[in-house]
């Protein structure tokens, strides 16, 4: 697990996450063309799940199923 402190919506917080979650975290916003934390504060504000670092697990997963059918 790697940890990383970022601003959301105002307020500084941790979230650990395996090392290969943030390379693909990484490489969406690359993709997008946002910043990481713009990236995780989008799934912040859409998630369904009370635990952040799960809610940006299913979005990582769901961004790479909807590239693979593209």
């Amino acid at each position: 697990m790697r940890k990383r402190s970022l601003t959301i919506a105002g307020h500084r917080t941790s979230i650990a996450l395996e090392p290969q979650f943030w390379d693909a975290l990484d490489a969406i916003a690359l993709a997008r063309d946002v910043s990481l934390a713009r990236l995780i504060a989008e799934i912040d504000e859409t998630r369904e799940t009370a635990n952040l670092s799960s809610a940006i697990r299913v979005s990582v997963l769901d961004w790479f199923r909807s590239a693979a059918k593209s």
